[in-house]
């Protein structure tokens, strides 16, 4: 089945000056609706040491767009991939439930695709390993692609062989040509921050064998909305996708979704499948079309849709800032529970600083001793808050709140509580 995006043709790129938005990074027509305007907020993950604190910051407009052609939600490209990827603070291994998630994905794989010592596994934004370090471990040859360099080291150290380089068309066509066409091509939220689009989704048709698979994981853009997560969006992420769109795009570069999966991580994922598009030996499941009539009978493709989301946002700042204007009234102690891109978009939107929240833990130790961007709050080791103990742990990564939960019940010992600000603010005993 053919959808309207699929059908769409690409607008000429020099059309460009029709908008001072720019244009979509898909089909090139020009932007001219707003999604979401979050204000202006500085890198995610761009964490200061005490030094830069007296120094200059740089902010940058985290304005969202929609295309009203093929639907894909975007942000501009305010700042180049290499000045944000090159050095990451994101390791994927520091948490529990991802490595379970992980390990699941690679038994589920090996077993449906039969994968053997004979195929080979590429992972695109590898990161630190914490994935393809369990096909290694069962026997089957990898190859994992991270552009952070200080990531890659971390993999390496756990015998996963690993690219420090950008994955494009180009690097595809050198890896091709030596024989290292991938069986299975997986990409786990990195589809979001690819800039060039048309040049990463050329480069997996490159890239995948005959009979490969193509695997990719992204926050499903249905849920955010439906879930007000707003946190999710900062300029590392540069698209959001629905399945419309996903299919849209891997179809205009010969490749066709026959499976898809929505997933709790990140709270609500895709993991599609896909395939070249010529490749008869895979059958297109029943949940693509399923998911597909369901995103529909929402207005996924229709621009009025998306009106209401940033009154919807706007709500939720107002809710969270009563909320901790409230406690502090009453005396009450507030701290943060984890350093994620998710939780820097929060703060700064909302406006929080250390004179609400009074430090941040981390289990990542290359955070510990540095300060949030943009608001400047202190980032400790999660010790801390046994010897503080507050009335309230704000927990910033809301998608692992029952880890987090889980892993500092000990904070009911002196009557403390977990608040979780997404997709509404709510207080846990």
């Amino acid at each position: 089945m053919t959808t309207r995006a699929q059908e769409m043709p690409r607008e000429n790129p020099e059309d460009s000056s029709l908008s001072p938005q720019g244009t979509c990074r898909f089909c090139n027509t020009p932007l001219k609706h707003t999604f979401v305007d979050l204000g202006m907020s500085p890198l995610c993950e761009s964490y200061l040491s005490a030094a830069q604190l007296n120094q200059g910051e740089v902010f940058y407009p985290l304005h969202v767009y929609i295309c009203d052609r093929c639907f894909l939600v975007q942000l501009q490209e305010y700042v180049s991939v290499e000045s944000i990827f090159v050095e990451y603070a994101y390791f994927s291994s520091f948490s529990d439930s991802w490595l379970a998630h992980a390990k699941k994905y690679t038994d589920e794989m090996i077993e449906r695709f039969s994968l053997s010592e004979r195929s080979r596994v590429v992972e695109l934004a590898s990161n630190d390993g914490y994935l393809l370090q369990y096909f290694v471990a069962r026997g089957i040859p990898v190859l994992g692609i991270e552009p952070a360099a200080n990531v890659a080291a971390a993999a390496l150290k756990r015998k996963v062989p690993t690219l420090v380089r950008f994955f494009t068309r180009e690097m595809a066509a050198e890896l091709a040509a030596e024989g290292k066409r991938a069986d299975l091509l997986l990409g786990n939220n990195v589809l979001a921050q690819v800039p060039d689009l048309n040049s990463f989704v050329a480069g997996m048709k490159v890239l995948l064998a005959d009979r490969g698979v193509i695997t990719l994981e992204f926050p499903h853009l249905l849920r955010l909305m439906q879930k007000n997560q707003f946190d999710t969006i900062y300029h590392e992420h540069f698209s959001y996708f629905s399945l419309f769109t996903a299919e849209a795009i891997l179809s205009a570069h010969g490749l066709r979704i026959f499976d898809v999966e929505e997933l709790s991580t990140h709270g609500g994922s895709l993991r599609i499948y896909a395939c070249h598009s010529e490749d008869g030996s895979k059958q297109t499941g029943p949940r693509v079309g399923e998911l597909r009539a369901r995103e529909e009978s929402h207005g996924i493709a229709r621009l009025e849709s998306y009106k209401s989301f940033a009154e919807q946002v706007r709500e939720t700042k107002r809710a969270l800032l009563d909320f901790l204007i409230s406690a502090k009234r009453q005396g009450k102690t507030i701290v943060g529970y984890g350093a994620p891109g998710k939780g820097n978009t929060l703060l700064n939107y909302c406006g929080i600083r250390a004179d609400f929240l009074d430090y941040t833990v981390d289990r990542n130790p290359y955070k510990h001793g540095k300060f949030l961007p943009g608001t400047h709050i202190p980032i400790n080791e999660p010790g801390r808050i046994r010897e503080t103990k507050p009335h309230y742990l704000l927990i910033l990564p809301w998608n692992l709140k029952d880890e987090i939960m889980q892993q500092n019940a000990f904070i009911r010992e002196w009557g403390g509580r977990f608040v979780v600000p997404i997709p509404s603010v709510q207080v846990y005993p």
